[in-house]
């Protein structure tokens, strides 16, 4: 009994210490907070997270890796929407896809002239709009411009225009465009039209960045320079991986063109 008594004299310091380092741990709310943290103060929720990321972020030394920044997109909604800039970055990459699916192909195909833009005096359509496309042989494509024979001019120069390295024919309203061999020089060709495709790409991503930047600087006197700072970073680093995507879709398509 004795020993007994001697083994939990110590538990009241002991349990008064353990809760007191829990109590260290615990979150506090800012200065002035209407609510409690924990009972949802959904702007005090926002600025321990956004001040805890930034604290990792300061944390790190030279030389070592810095810390991803992983906003949670709600807790800014009414900053901006993280999820429509996502969004729009994607939907330049799968424009890029969709361009060197159709147009950058070592074997031009009669779906490769569809898209072509043509410009007319009633204003900007696409040849297969105007015109019926048909290949002849694997030589040969034709486009029949007999419902639009006025724009026939037009839709020549377009295609001569489109980069693939076509030279159309005219005769009457019927267009004639000889496919040229694979070659090296072709290949080459579309390999840099790939890599100019590429950079225009780019460029339409970082006016998606400068948009949402600019979104995010209009409440600079609203919220604290850690939010804005954070928001900014998250915004680069999207950009960062949508480029690093485009790079590795213009990799992949330059070694299929080049063989």
């Amino acid at each position: 009994m004795a020993l007994a008594l001697r083994c939990l004299r110590p538990l009241p310091s002991l349990l008064h210490r353990s809760s007191f380092a829990m109590a260290r741990r615990l979150p506090q709310a800012p200065r002035g907070c209407p609510a409690p943290l924990l009972e949802g103060c959904r702007q005090c929720v926002q600025q321990m997270l956004l001040s805890r990321q930034l604290a990792t972020k300061k944390g790190k030394g030279k030389g070592q890796s810095q810390a991803k920044v992983n906003i949670n997109a709600a807790l800014v909604e009414d900053i901006i929407n993280l999820e429509e800039t996502s969004e729009d970055m994607q939907a330049v990459i799968e424009a890029l896809k969709e361009d060197f699916s159709r147009n950058l192909n070592v074997r031009t195909s009669p779906g490769a002239l569809d898209h072509i833009t043509v410009a007319t005096k009633d204003g900007k359509f696409p040849l297969n709009q105007l015109g019926q496309i048909s290949q002849m042989s694997p030589q040969l494509m034709t486009v029949n411009m007999a419902s639009f024979p006025e724009s026939t001019a037009a839709a020549a120069k377009a295609i001569r225009d489109s980069g693939m390295n076509l030279n159309p024919e005219v005769d009457g309203t019927v267009i004639r465009v000889p496919v040229p061999k694979v070659t090296r020089e072709h290949r080459e060709s579309l390999a840099k039209l790939a890599k100019q495709s590429t950079n225009k790409s780019k460029e339409a991503l970082r006016k998606v960045r400068s948009k949402s930047i600019t979104q995010v600087k209009k409440f600079k006197n609203k919220v604290s320079e850690d939010t804005i700072w954070l928001l900014e970073k998250q915004i680069q680093q999207m950009t960062d991986e949508a480029a690093t995507e485009m790079d590795k879709l213009l990799a992949a398509k330059t070694k299929e063109l080049l063989g």
